[in-house]
């Protein structure tokens, strides 16, 4: 059997969490925790290291996407043959690993990205797959499947498997991106280089993609202004740049303006939000990545402020009036 290892990526992690980790943990494989949180907590390192596990403290350096690649320099270095990325808030089931290997096995090229089907808990749905097409893809549901290996443009980056191969040859997850299409845009990076990317219908893994709020047949998912920006500019840029593969480049715009929708309708602290995304957009559209902080200091810094407790009184309001 190939060789695998794990990257677990922590931030501020909670009891339930660690939680997740453990479960993580019982494969018994290479297992690297890159804690993204600001500020190290030597005694849950300390703890881990004893459990058998490699601490890295990342600090957030290239958000998500730093995290995953200094994960995968370190499993490279230990000869790992396929590669497993996991959030904290990603919840397994015992045989996870091994369903997911046993179909990396069965794999004819040495190139691959394999992710398993996922259930959305707040939703209470499985995500769709979209399958490659000549310039559009083509949207299929994932409720019914229980076997087999489905060809799609990306998978989210929690719970996927890539392979050593796969990875040497896309190179490292985007930093500049620091969260939110980097998973996205490695799928897309990968299909236009020829590398398959599956969503295998064996195994479920449950997840969670913000704090969502159900509102008759839409849905919010209440995320922070800082993070309205990179979902608007990294979704732009993304689509953008891969046009001449796929028709999605005014997708971007599209579903910028669905999260401006989103959020006038339903969310609290309107103005630092639909600032965000704006901001967000508009360096989507130029071409500006990095930090928030490091291209719009001062409006980064408006964003990131905690509500004012008539702002919090007045977004509650507006949610609970719909």
């Amino acid at each position: 059997m190939k060789r695998y290892g794990l990257i677990f990526v922590l931030y501020h992690p909670t009891e339930t969490f660690l939680r997740n980790l453990d479960k993580a943990a019982a494969a018994g494989q290479n297992l690297i925790a890159v804690d993204n949180s600001p500020q190290p907590d030597l005694a849950l390192y300390e703890l881990l290291r004893q459990q058998g596990m490699t601490v890295l403290h990342n600090a957030n350096r290239g958000g998500l996407a730093g995290a995953y690649n200094r994960g995968a320099e370190m499993l490279l270095e230990r000869g790992c043959e396929v590669i497993f990325l996991l959030d904290q808030d990603s919840d397994i089931g015992e045989n996870f690993f091994g369903a997911m290997m046993q179909a990396c096995e069965c794999m004819e090229r040495e190139e691959f990205i394999l992710g398993p089907k996922i259930y959305e808990i707040n939703l209470e749905k499985f995500m769709v797959v979209l399958s490659p097409g000549r310039r559009w893809p083509k949207l299929m549901k994932m409720s019914e499947p229980t076997e087999g290996l489905f060809e799609t443009l990306f998978v989210i980056s929690s719970g996927s498997a890539i392979s050593a191969q796969a990875y040497r040859r896309l190179g490292a997850f985007r930093e500049d991106y620091f969260i939110e299409y980097i998973d996205i845009e490695y799928g897309l990076r990968a299909n236009s280089q020829g590398i398959p990317v599956y969503m295998n219908a064996a195994v479920t893994m449950r997840q969670t993609t913000g704090d969502i709020e159900r509102h008759g047949r839409m849905f919010t998912t209440n995320h922070a202004a800082w993070r309205r920006y990179y979902g608007a500019r990294n979704g732009v840029f993304t689509l953008r740049m891969y046009r001449s593969h796929w028709a999605l480049h005014w997708l971007g715009g599209l579903l910028a303006l669905h999260q401006s929708l989103n959020v006038l309708l339903f969310e609290p602290q309107k103005l630092r939000k639909l600032l965000a995304v704006a901001w967000g957009y508009l360096d989507g559209r130029l071409g500006r990545l990095g930090t928030f902080e490091s291209l719009h200091p001062r409006i980064a810094s408006f964003c990131r402020k905690m509500p004012t407790q008539r702002e919090t009184l007045a977004g509650g309001s507006s949610v609970a009036a719909e």
